[in-house]
């Protein structure tokens, strides 16, 4: 079997359209957070979702100290919060964060989930977190950020679909 070259790889996984979340957790008396578009629901009974952080990320021993997480999918438009918690801080978002179950969540965001975890799978270089949700909102008026191809976009198009339901 021959080898996948890993530049090439990860230029065709940025072929997929993703959606942009902060995943954050509190611990060690602060609030932490980070960029990911690795998100996905995973069961609806009972309502589960998962998370793929680095295993040499920062974050993956918060989450484990913590036991809990959140995630903020990101609105349109918050493409610097977006950046921020990607490594590139901003000195003007002093304060991005809202609590909700006691988590830290990201104000203004399109939808928000806080978790307890259930369940750590490893992936290869990277570490599954499953989460039970215990808590959510949601803005139904807001539009997603998106990303594709390393960059950040909008839907051209938003519009409810009664035949969708």
């Amino acid at each position: 079997m021959s080898e996948i070259d890993s530049r090439q790889f990860r230029d065709a996984c940025g072929r997929f359209g993703t959606g942009v979340t902060v995943v954050s957790t509190h611990s060690e008396g602060a609030d932490h957070g980070m960029t990911a578009n690795a998100f996905m629901s995973i069961s609806l009974d009972p309502p589960l979702v998962a998370i793929s952080i680095g295993t040499k990320a920062k974050m993956l021993d918060k989450i484990r100290a913590a036991g809990r997480f959140a995630v903020s999918i990101l609105a349109h438009g918050t493409e610097q919060t977006a950046w921020h918690f990607a490594g590139r801080p901003n000195e003007e978002l002093c304060d991005p964060f809202d609590r909700k179950d006691g988590l830290p969540v990201i104000r203004g965001a399109v939808a928000c989930f806080t978790t307890d975890v259930v369940n750590e799978v490893i992936a290869g270089d990277h570490m599954i977190f499953i989460g039970r949700v215990k808590a959510l909102t949601c803005d139904g008026e807001c539009k997603p950020l998106l990303f594709f191809q390393g960059k950040f976009g909008g839907l051209l198009e938003h519009e409810r679909r009664n035949d969708l339901h």
